[in-house]
Parts: structure tokens; sequence; C-alpha cells
């Protein structure tokens, strides 16, 4: 087993006072009402430091994140669910070794599970809305190996395990820019219109986990294999739905 330690993350907890003032200059929204947004996200994990020597390689996955922007107010409370895989291997082998006729295909995947609650601060109005979020939560670490038929891997698993599984605390800080691709208005419950936009949301992660013991890509039958979680990277592109 590693033992590996965060470094470097001085600096960008050290940026945050200036980022918060930054974003709190631009003028938010006069609605009196709170705002709902809604938005899924396709993201990229690049391991980061120490991680990156055992786990080399880049993850994908998507991120689905909603919550509201308060009343007259550049801070926006929201949730995050968010899943990457980083690795995937994928071989055939008998089905027993008394049933060798017969093949299945063996997958085995590397995944990670993020929850995160965050606080963000962003402009309630204008086209091009930059914002800044900072996170805390969890990452779930955990291999999955599944039995599938061989040539109809999209049905349902024969069987399926999960070889390790851990947690790990997560905290992070993230910076991004929200830009108006389309916007209308709706007629709302209460008779008035309210306009509803949709835009494109890019953004970047530096998520900071705790230790918690992982498989790599490969590693299944070799106890060495197990590694001490660390720091990703997760550049995120996607739409982003808000209704004020």
């Amino acid at each position: 087993m590693y033992s590996i330690h965060s470094t470097g993350s001085h600096t960008i907890w050290n940026a945050l006072p200036v980022i918060a003032f930054l974003v709190l200059l631009v003028p938010s929204s006069t609605d009196a009402q709170a705002v709902p947004e809604a938005s899924i996200a396709f993201t990229l994990g690049f391991p980061s430091g120490e991680f990156s020597d055992h786990v080399p390689g880049t993850g994908f996955g998507i991120d689905l994140v909603g919550g509201i922007q308060l009343p007259r107010s550049p801070l926006f409370l929201g949730a995050e669910l968010g899943f990457l895989i980083h690795g995937r291997e994928s071989r055939r082998e008998a089905f027993s070794t008394t049933i060798q006729e017969v093949e299945v295909r063996v997958i085995t995947t590397n995944n990670i599970l993020n929850g995160h609650l965050f606080l963000r601060l962003q402009p309630g109005v204008g086209s091009v809305r930059p914002y800044f979020d900072a996170l805390i939560g969890f990452k779930y670490l955990f291999t999955l190996t599944e039995i599938r038929n061989v040539w109809h891997s999209d049905d349902d698993p024969i069987a399926h395990s999960t070889n390790l599984g851990d947690i790990a605390f997560s905290r992070g800080v993230g910076f991004g820019i929200a830009i108006n691709l389309w916007e209308d208005r709706w007629d709302s419950d209460k008779g008035r219109e309210r306009p509803v936009a949709l835009q494109l949301d890019i953004g970047l992660r530096y998520l900071l986990g705790s230790e918690a013991d992982y498989l790599k890509k490969g590693s299944i039958e070799r106890v060495d294999g197990n590694i001490q979680f660390t720091d990703v990277i997760h550049p995120m592109i996607g739409l982003r739905a808000t209704f004020r």
C-alpha cells in the first residue's frame, strides 16, 4: 500500500477571499424570488499529485447539479452527484472449469462516485456569468466486476461483485463561466411571465480527497495494487437551465 500526501493546495485556498470579493462586485438579480437552476455536464478526471503516479490516464463521466440562487444575492446553494470511470478491462473466459465450452465476458471497471454540497458566487444577471464554487462532500471509490454474455454485452449482467470499495472525505474549489444560448418566457402558476434560459456551462474543479483504499487498473489480485486516494482535477462542460 502506498502512502500519498496532498500538496500544493495552500495557494488555491489563500485565493478564496480575493475571488469571492471580485464576484461580489458584479450586480446580482433584483428579483425577490429564489432562482432554481439545474445542469448536466460531461466531465473528465485527471489524477493530480502522487495519485497520478499510480493511476495514470483520464477518467470519464457525468455530473448532475441542482440548487437555487438566493433572492437578490450572488449566492447559490446547490448539490451535485457525479460518476467517473477511471479504468476498464474486458476479457473472455470459460463460464467455469467444468463448463469450458461456454464463454462469457468479464468486465472490470474502476469507478469514483462523487457527492458534494457547494456554495457558489455568481452574478444573477447577464448573458455571460462567471462563477466560483466551494465544495464539501465525499468520494466513493470502488472496483466492480461483472460477467456478461459475449455477444450481448448490453444485456443485464449474469453476475457481479464489488471487489473493493471505500469512502473518502472530499473538499475543493472550482470556477467557471455560464454563457446564454437561448432565453424565453413561460407562464407561472401565479399568472406572471418568468424567463427561462439555457446556458453553456464550462468549468474546472480541483477536489482534494482524504485517504482511501482503491484498486488501480489490472491490480485485483495484487495486494500492493492498493493506493491511497488524493487529488483530482475535473474539467467539465455541459448545459444549464435557469427558471427565474
